[in-house]
Order: structure tokens, then sequence, then C-alpha cells
């Protein structure tokens, strides 16, 4: 049986987008026994994973934008790019394994599973690749916005992140409707 893992990352940030990925494994993927949950490796081998994943999985990449996030919310806005992640493939696959608690509107057969990324090799996957591409939006986004240091928080709402939004307001990929952005 041949499955489609999907997940997303960028849902707590401030600013940027959210973004999915989903990934088909092929059963002769080399680097099986590697993969887990994006957030339990180093950046270092997340590269390197996600360079393997893109070389032997099928794989496709969606996001939705922060002034798509506002307009419909942060929940509606990652089952959004799941789906986009989804519909992306060239299909090839039996069920979809969504990591969380809600799925997205698909015409395949789907679950939704709490922790998934630690459970299934597939969902593993769409993690690390998901979280290496966000991470690349973000550290262009540092380039362009360096008063914000979007290359050292991906967005989140750290201290440095925080105080920089006070001192020089939002910027163009900031989400308007995140509450300290919203208090500007």
């Amino acid at each position: 049986m041949r499955i489609c893992g999907v997940d997303e990352v960028g849902r707590g940030p401030l600013a940027g987008p959210v973004v999915a990925a989903a990934v088909v494994l092929p059963d002769t993927f080399s680097k099986r026994d590697e993969l887990c949950d994006s957030k339990k490796i180093s950046k270092k081998k997340r590269d390197y994973l996600a360079a393997f994943i893109h070389d032997e999985a099928q794989v496709h990449i969606a996001r939705v934008e922060p002034l798509e996030i506002d307009q419909i919310n942060i929940l509606q806005a990652s089952l959004l790019a799941m789906q986009k992640a989804i519909l992306g493939l060239d299909g090839g696959f039996d069920e979809v394994l969504v990591d969380g608690i809600h799925l997205p509107n698909i015409p395949y057969k789907a679950q939704a599973i709490i922790k998934g990324d630690s459970l299934h090799k597939e969902i593993a996957a769409a993690s690390i690749v998901a979280k290496v591409y966000r991470d690349q939006v973000m550290d262009a986004y540092g380039v362009l916005y360096p008063e914000y240091g979007f290359d050292k928080h991906s967005g989140y709402p750290t201290k440095v992140h925080l105080e920089a939004l006070k001192r020089c307001g939002a910027s163009p990929i900031h989400r308007k409707s995140f509450k300290p952005v919203a208090a500007l």
C-alpha cells in the first residue's frame, strides 16, 4: 500500500507563510530508518535527509501567505496548504496520512494522526521537507528584512522578534491578525 504523508510547519510564527509538504516514499527509500519528527533532529541532519527525500521520493510543497492567513485564519490556511500539497502530487498512492487532528478537503482516503510525524516515516519525511523549505524562506526574509532577525527565529514570537516588532512595526510578511502584530 502506497502512503502519502503530509505535515505542515509555521502555524505559530507571527510572520511568513504556513508551509505543507506531501511525500510519497518509494519502498526502496535509502534513508527510511533515519526519518523522524523534524523537531527532533538537527538542522544539518534535516538538510541532509531533505536532499535524499527530494531525490528519491514524490514530493510537493505548498504555502499560504500571510495575507491569506489573515483572511481565512491559521487553521484554514494550514488545511489549504495541505490540500494544495496533496493535490500537487501525481497520485499513485492509496491513502493519505496527515499529522494532527484535522484533515484537509481531499478526494482520497485519509486519516489524521496525532504525533504522526513520530509514528509514520511518510509523515516524518513531509515534516522534514516542510521545515527545511520554510527555514530557507525565512532565511531569505532575514536578508530582505534584517532588522527583524527572521533568519534566527523563523518568525516565531521570541523576545528578540517581539522587541524588533515594537521598534520597527510590522513588515509586509507579518500576519496582521496575530495578537502581538494586531496590537501595534
